[in-house]
């Protein structure tokens, strides 16, 4: 919230120039912080004995009545148009005029007792504004010093003089800011130089004489003879007026010499008079005395003369001023007289723009419909040749239209057959591929390997950090395979005979969704598990910038592949549900996105379970848990956010929030998909761990997510058919970039010892396996070593890089 603005009252005469002068300062001195500035504006009583002209205050009755009214209206718009202007000044900063009316009370204490009314605290104070209230600038030097000796305690004063503060010393003399005076209470003015400066520094009125001089009328022979009556005496008026001036400058000389002198002549003779010298005899005090009379004579008449003069020019002021009143007065006849002129011109003009004006926009809308008229002729005309040309070409083509669509309609019933059976082909080598590997798994973990300590501290580099890939977990190769090495807790050793009997029980877990266990070490207790190469679903889902895997991930998953996956843990899962072998069912009990594994295929296989996962010893949580952290698995791989602890949250954003925050990097998600998937999370959720509120369980899930797999399957079918991609991109890559196992572009080539180059895993997992023939030519391997392909790996990066 801002701070509420400081008021500021600054209070400005009429003079605008150091009006402005003096608000500068203001802001100036205030710019660091907020102010509202009250302009201070003392209006003076109109006075009905008395009115304000250009040549000072003059009597009402030597005026009339309307130029009175005239020219009390034109001083108060002055006054307005100047407060307008400091008010235009203060640009952005907020500010107002606070209007004071004046009576007999002098402008110092009526400011005095603003101050203690208005409870102002800061005052900044103008001289000219002061200079303005009286006619002598020792009054207003007076005035600054009374408001500075009376104002409240909590006021704080601020003088200014042309724009720069000035500061009060000794209760009569003004010093700048560098100590130098500018002022004491002593100067002295007349009358007469007041009249003179308003008379030569007021622009406006300047202004009104030059027009009042130069402006005429000639429309009678009364005012072409009040002009030439005029101008005969404009030049005796300056030369009167330029007398005036004179006259001040010769009086504020005469002043200050009286100032600088001790006394003046006239007091030294009555001083003498008054205390003649006692050493004097008679004959000396009359000779004195004779002497002083005679000068007493001379300055009698020398004021005699003077007083002739004054009457003089009091007779030639009075002149002047009826010659000024009988001009103005004419001067405002002829200007109402050009006024209605104007205004009667100016509304002639008018009519006659707007009838004119009428007629332009009458021609104009006759031309544009004209013109429209004509191209709407050609155009009907063109369409019409056009329509019967285009009638008989349609008709021609709306028959070869009905054959063409017969002939696409069968096109499309034979692909749609072709695809089904292809899709069916798919399901069938994808279920065959699953049951061999798992009956070699299966073939494998009876004669599972028990590696020495030695084995696994050369694969595991002897465990340092670089083959570390979280807590307890080191990858390694054996025997050119990458594994994945599970140490135990040191501080949760087992006994040899219990390490045993759960490495037996790991060896009977096969399923093609589950982390297979590849062998085993007695001495550092540890498992060795199939590798891993695309890391686990949280590596992809909710990537960690620090995290390697997180780093290699090539691609986000797409809503298809999500669907596949949330269907392949299902099923690993429901395995784990229904084990028939000792000691039972199983459940995993630590179900999250980081036990959820992928390998290059992006095919998941569930880890973390059993004797040596993480949740051995929450074993009792039951199946009612996983069937939850299945549910927020579902979430998270909907929205890919991750929705550990907001379970609440999620269940009270219901199924029609958490669809408007599905993931968007899955690609376009099908909106009935999403529905099921949300639904099926919501209820997995909602599971209790006591199974009170089971609303669901993995044989209800699995079936329901099959039939959305199955929909997915279909979707991405239609798609690639629809894009006509099904063989387009088999087209355009090379064949020797293709894997001949995988069936896809390869990323590691490896030269086999039939000279055929494989993907590395998968050539891998095909040795792994048992196998010692060729994949391509079904001949016997002569050994199972792999050797880099670094030419075709170049190779394949170019063209990566070109595409």
């Amino acid at each position: 919230m801002n701070a509420e603005a400081e008021k500021v009252y600054v209070a400005i005469g009429n003079d605008l120039h150091d009006g402005f002068k003096t608000l500068g300062w203001t802001l100036t001195k205030w710019k660091s912080r907020p102010i509202s500035i009250v302009i201070l504006h003392v209006a003076y009583s109109n006075s009905k004995e008395y009115v304000y002209t250009p040549f000072g205050k003059l009597p009402a009755s030597s005026v009339s009545e309307e130029k009175v009214e005239v020219l009390r209206r034109y001083e108060q718009e002055k006054i307005d148009k100047l407060l307008s202007k400091y008010l235009d000044f203060c640009g952005k900063v907020k500010a107002e005029i606070l209007k004071v009316q004046k009576s007999d009370e002098p402008v110092h204490e009526l400011i005095v007792d603003l101050v203690s009314e208005l409870r102002i605290t800061n005052l900044v104070v103008g001289f000219t504004f002061m200079k303005s209230s009286s006619w002598k600038s020792k009054s207003a030097i007076s005035g600054s010093f009374y408001i500075y000796r009376n104002k409240a305690h909590f006021c704080e004063l601020f003088v200014i003089w042309g724009g720069k503060q000035v500061f009060l010393r000794d209760e009569r003399i003004m010093e700048n800011d560098k100590g130098v005076r500018i002022a004491k209470v002593s100067t002295k003015h007349s009358l007469k130089g007041w009249l003179g400066k308003m008379f030569m520094d007021d622009p406006i009125y300047s202004s009104e004489r030059n027009l009042s001089l130069s402006s005429a009328s000639p429309s009678c022979s009364n005012s072409s003879s009040s002009r030439s009556y005029w101008d005969n005496n404009v030049h005796e008026l300056e030369n009167y007026y330029e007398e005036l001036l004179s006259l001040n400058l010769q009086e504020e000389d005469c002043e200050q010499d009286g100032n600088s002198a001790p006394e003046s002549p006239v007091s030294t003779q009555f001083n003498i008079l008054d205390h003649p010298d006692s050493d004097m005899n008679a004959e000396e005090r009359i000779e004195h005395l004779r002497t002083k009379i005679e000068e007493a004579r001379k300055t009698i008449q020398l004021m005699k003369d003077e007083a002739k003069g004054s009457a003089e020019r009091q007779a030639k002021a009075e002149w002047a001023i009826n010659l000024c009143s009988q001009r103005t007065e004419e001067l405002e006849a002829q200007i109402k007289e050009e006024a209605t002129i104007r205004e009667e011109l100016q509304n002639e003009l008018d009519s006659a723009k707007e009838q004119i004006q009428e007629i332009v926009v009458d021609i104009e809308e006759s031309k544009t419909r004209l013109s429209s008229l004509l191209e709407l002729q050609a155009d009907l005309s063109s369409k019409l040749q056009n329509s019967t040309a285009a009638k008989s070409r349609m008709e021609a083509q709306l028959e070869k239209t009905a054959k063409t669509r017969e002939g696409m309609v069968r096109e499309t019933e034979e692909l749609r057959r072709q695809r089904d059976i292809l899709h069916r082909r798919i399901e069938f080598c994808k279920e065959r591929d699953a049951i061999g590997m798992a009956e070699r798994s299966t073939e494998v973990s009876c004669s599972t390997r028990e590696y020495t300590a030695e084995e696994i501290r050369l694969a595991t580099d002897s465990f340092s950090e670089q083959m570390r890939l979280s807590s307890g977990v080191y990858r390694g190769r054996i025997n050119h395979t990458s594994v994945a090495i599970q140490m135990i807790d040191p501080g949760n050793r087992l006994s040899r005979e219990d390490f045993q009997s759960k490495v037996e029980l790991l060896s009977h877990i096969r399923h093609p969704h589950l982390i297979s266990m590849m062998g085993f070490c007695s001495e550092l207790q540890c498992i060795v598990f199939n590798y891993m190469h695309s890391g686990s679903l949280s590596d992809i889902l909710l990537p960690v910038p620090a995290n390697k895997r997180s780093r290699k991930t090539c691609r986000p998953l797409t809503w298809h592949d999500r669907i596949r996956i949330a269907s392949e843990v299902c099923s690993g899962l429901g395995f784990l549900h229904q084990a028939q072998h000792r000691p039972g069912p199983i459940s995993h009990g630590n179900l999250t996105l980081s036990k959820i594994l992928l390998d290059q295929n992006l095919v998941a296989k569930l880890g973390g379970f059993g004797p040596f996962g993480i949740a051995e010893s929450d074993e009792g949580c039951g199946i009612e848990l996983d069937i939850r952290a299945f549910g927020a698995m579902l979430l998270q791989l909907v929205t890919g956010r991750n929705w550990a602890g907001l379970i609440e949250e999620a269940l009270t954003m219901g199924k029609a929030g958490l669809v408007q925050i599905v993931d968007n990097k899955a690609g376009q998600w099908p909106l009935d998909l999403v529905d099921g998937l949300v639904d099926l999370a919501l209820r997995c959720v909602s599971v209790t761990p006591n199974g009170s509120n089971s609303v669901v369980d993995l044989g209800t899930a699995m079936e329901e997510l099959d039939k959305i797999k199955a929909k997915a399957d279909d979707l991405v079918g239609n798609i690639r058919l629809a894009r006509g991609i099904d063989g387009a991109d088999a087209d355009d890559v090379p064949r020797i970039f293709i894997c001949p196992i995988l069936q896809d572009v390869m990323k590691n080539p490896h030269v086999a010892a039939d000279g055929f180059s494989y993907e590395l895993e998968a050539i891998e997992q095909w040795i792994i396996a048992g196998h010692d023939t060729s994949p391509m030519t079904n001949l016997r391997l002569q050994h199972p070593y792999l050797t880099p392909n670094h030419a075709l790996r170049s190779l394949i990066q170019d063209w990566q890089n070109e595409t």
